[in-house]
């Protein structure tokens, strides 16, 4: 009688490696991540003193970024960005190309989304305070694509635009961090609960 070895299936790194066993399933949550961030992109509120709105696509962003790790987040953000510039509408209020003032924070996107996903894959999303650790990191690192853009399409100091394209924000981003550190380290809570 012979037994065969029995080799345990690899603990999850990131949410999307509970689904992700096969291309075709990595092919579906790319494609997901990039609808996910293209609907929240368009919950927006436009803010009439800055030509930057106030939209969900930052939380949809770092989300897609934390649950599918640094490889799927950043094809589907580049899938996002590479689709919006070559004139698909799905940027916030409907934008495509790359002539606008808040074109910046998109390529901020790709870089937060491959940031944050390496981070959840080391564990970065499990536990609330280091989720929104996570969370603001991504956001300072959407800041710091953005602002100079800003500056440059705008022709303005940075002191401006940190007014028009930081300042107005930082409470939405403190609301969306929290948000985000429910609900991550809530979903490897479930699933830990599931895996019993």
């Amino acid at each position: 009688m012979t037994t065969a070895a029995v080799t345990p299936r690899p603990a999850p790194r990131v949410l999307a490696d509970l689904v992700a066993t096969s291309r075709v399933r990595d092919v579906a949550l790319v494609l997901g991540g990039t609808a996910f961030v293209a609907l929240a992109s368009q919950v927006l509120i436009p803010l009439g003193f800055t030509p930057v709105p106030l939209s969900l696509g930052t939380f949809g962003a770092l989300v897609v970024g934390a649950a599918l790790g640094p490889v799927r987040a950043t094809a589907s953000l580049g899938l996002y960005l590479l689709a919006g510039i070559a004139g698909v509408g799905w940027f916030a209020e409907g934008a495509s190309g790359w002539q606008f003032a808040s074109f910046g924070y998109l390529l901020g996107y790709v870089m937060a989304a491959a940031l944050v996903g390496g981070l959840a894959r080391r564990g970065g999303d499990r536990r609330p305070l280091a989720t929104i650790g996570l969370m603001l990191l991504g956001g300072a690192v959407i800041y710091a694509a953005g602002v100079p853009w800003l500056m440059a399409f705008l022709g303005v100091d940075l002191a401006t635009a940190l007014g028009l394209g930081v300042v107005p924000f930082l409470i939405g981003d403190a609301i969306k961090a929290v948000v985000a550190a429910l609900l991550l380290p809530g979903s490897w809570a479930l699933v830990r609960r599931l895996r019993g």
